[in-house]
């Protein structure tokens, strides 16, 4: 396998998109903005509520990591995914469109059981809530991941989701071990604040003894750090990772390296659905510093490219519409 300047550890899910009424979630129990896991059972009695009283929007390959990494190579970046789908038709739908964005995986990620799917809700106010079956990626294990290609990458990037699964969190644990001893910089995303709610001490464990890079929005900054204000929050987050990246919605995004502090503005778009904007923000700016371009200018890389995915139903651009934004992009900053 040839080498790869990004390996990425996340979920692998089908999303089944929604257009919802506040009414349907308060109805149906479900914390808005949020990301909440179910079984199977109780996922497809919602799908049946879905199906007949809300607006199905189509489906999706989705997984947190897996848009961002999308993201990172429809750029330009290579990249890898691991992963672990069942041994069904959703499983090979989910790597196919992997490997139709260039992105390598292996037959290691392949086992018995079912595809992870994921009820992706989006209210009037574009905002996104999910309710996840995991399926067989919550036994996620090191078994189903092949390590080699992360010895030589530039960056391992973690989904704070797998937070919740022991075994991934040991697989997480592996990976960490095999970065620092090939001098491969470890990025990772807190997720979602159902992950800082219920799922801290997995997030604190796989976060370990710090990181190069970390993203979350504000309200994750907030809940993980129990802080009231941003600053202090930042002040907090630096303790833990070199450089750190705070989303802030249509105001930006907030940076911190260790030479300053500063925020870069958003762009002015009508907001449609948010799912999978941070993640899309995330492998952009990943792909920027990859690219030698600087903390600024992948912050402004990566809300441009951000921007666009809010203002479309599903969590991916177009795999050609990512390089059209970038040369949009290089001939503004020319």
């Amino acid at each position: 396998m040839a080498n790869v300047d990004l390996f990425a550890i996340g979920n692998a899910l089908i999303d089944q998109e929604f257009k919802v009424s506040d009414d349907f979630l308060t109805a149906q129990n479900l914390q808005k903005g949020t990301m909440q896991l179910c079984d199977g059972e109780i996922q497809s009695h919602l799908f049946k509520h879905l199906k007949a009283s809300q607006v199905y929007k189509g489906q999706a390959s989705g997984g947190s990591a897996a848009n961002t990494t999308v993201a990172f190579s429809a750029l330009g970046g290579s990249a890898f995914y691991a992963c672990r789908v069942g041994n069904d038709e959703l499983g090979q739908v989910y790597l196919d469109g992997l490997n139709e964005a260039n992105i390598a995986t292996t037959t290691k990620s392949i086992s018995e059981g079912v595809t992870g799917t994921c009820m992706v809700l989006v209210s009037e106010d574009s905002e996104r809530t999910m309710h996840t079956y995991l399926g067989i990626t919550a036994e996620l294990t090191e078994q189903q991941i092949d390590f080699e290609p992360l010895k030589t990458a530039k960056w391992l990037y973690i989904e704070g989701y797998l937070s919740t699964s022991d075994s991934a969190r040991l697989a997480v644990k592996q990976a960490r071990e095999i970065a620092k001893a090939n001098g491969v910089q470890i990025a990772i995303t807190l997720s979602d604040p159902a992950m800082v709610q219920y799922a801290r001490t997995g997030l604190d464990e796989m976060i370990a003894e710090g990181v190069d890079l970390l993203f979350c929005n504000e309200q994750e900054a907030l809940m993980y750090t129990q802080t009231d204000h941003i600053d202090a929050a930042l002040a907090k987050l630096k303790t833990l990772s070199q450089h750190v990246v705070i989303t802030l919605s249509s105001s930006g995004a907030l940076i911190s390296t260790q030479e300053q502090t500063f925020n870069v503005p958003g762009r002015a778009v009508i907001a449609v659905d948010t799912n999978g904007a941070g993640d899309a923000f995330a492998g952009a700016f990943l792909y920027a510093l990859n690219a030698g371009l600087g903390f600024n200018t992948a912050a402004e890389l990566a809300i441009l490219i951000s921007s666009q995915v809010v203002s479309q139903y599903g969590p991916r651009l177009a795999i050609r519409d990512y390089a059209a934004l970038l040369t949009d992009f290089q001939k503004e900053c020319a």
